[in-house]
């Protein structure tokens, strides 16, 4: 199939792209990457009246490592995260996430503000990025909205994107030298889509112990404290993890089926045992 006839505009700037954004009068996508939303536009999944094409933006693809955090446009693709064009202050989380995401081509053009906006459980940056503590920076005509990435994604494919507004850049806080964290997903193969995924952060200089179970029917599971969930660790070897205490979070977020439960239980537990083996 073909996308339906639509309008297309390239803003040079955010505040062109807002005036374009602020005609209710018509349905308007934005586009970054293409990754997700070209398919469907070809599936006529979407029928846009208007296209604004935000590639051509140079704020969006802007990096600011001054203050605590690390800010990151938009538009800065798996690649750039990967290839270390992005300053690393992470301990190694960001670019070992972004290089298993997809396939090289996917990297080379799909953004991290598309991945988030686009809210598919199974992506691998919602879930990281919540691990990881990560906020969000919205701006509209009443101005900016900074909130977090585990709030950002409502459910499936649904953004708290209010009319009017875009993500304009993601804010991750730098991590100490005593911090570890830990990456899993299961996948039949490589480059398909996450049928489990697990996140873990501990940074006893910041106090900080997080643990996100993704590629869930709907929004990641944050554990905000997760120190109940993996006992008293040690920087030498792992601790133990908690099964049923895990497994019980899950059942009160709704996961009901046990084998779906125990397949998620086991990508927390593997991300937790990446990070202590380090």
């Amino acid at each position: 199939m073909k996308p339906v006839n639509f309008d297309y505009a390239r803003p040079a700037n955010v505040d062109a792209a807002l005036v374009l954004l602020a005609d209710d009068s018509r349905v308007i996508k934005m586009m970054a990457g293409g990754q997700s939303l070209g398919p469907m536009l070809n599936m006529r999944l979407v029928q846009p009246d208007l296209l604004i094409d935000i590639t051509g933006i140079e704020e969006l693809t802007q990096v600011d490592t001054s203050t605590e955090n690390l800010v990151i446009g938009a538009c800065i693709t798996h690649s750039d995260i990967e290839d270390l064009r992005v300053p690393d202050v992470t301990l190694g989380a960001l670019p070992t996430v972004a290089r298993g995401i997809a396939y090289r081509a996917v990297r080379n053009r799909g953004t991290i503000g598309g991945s988030l906006t686009h809210a598919d459980p199974s992506a691998d940056w919602i879930s990281m990025m919540s691990a990881l503590g990560a906020t969000v920076t919205l701006r509209g005509a009443a101005g900016n909205r900074t909130i977090p990435v585990e709030d950002y994604m409502l459910g499936a494919l649904e953004a708290d994107l209010r009319p009017g507004e875009m993500l304009v850049s993601i804010a991750v806080p730098k991590l100490s030298r005593s911090a570890r964290w830990g990456y899993y997903k299961s996948c039949r193969k490589t480059g398909e889509f996450a049928h489990a995924i697990g996140a873990f952060l501990v940074d006893p200089d910041r106090n900080v112990s997080r643990a996100v179970i993704g590629a869930t029917e709907s929004r990641p599971v944050v554990v905000a404290e997760a120190g109940h969930l993996v006992g008293n660790g040690s920087r030498s070897g792992a601790p133990d993890f908690d099964a049923v205490a895990t497994s019980e979070v899950l059942e009160s977020s709704g996961m009901d089926d046990p084998i779906d439960r125990q397949t998620h239980c086991v990508a927390l537990r593997r991300a937790i045992e990446r990070a202590y083996s380090a």
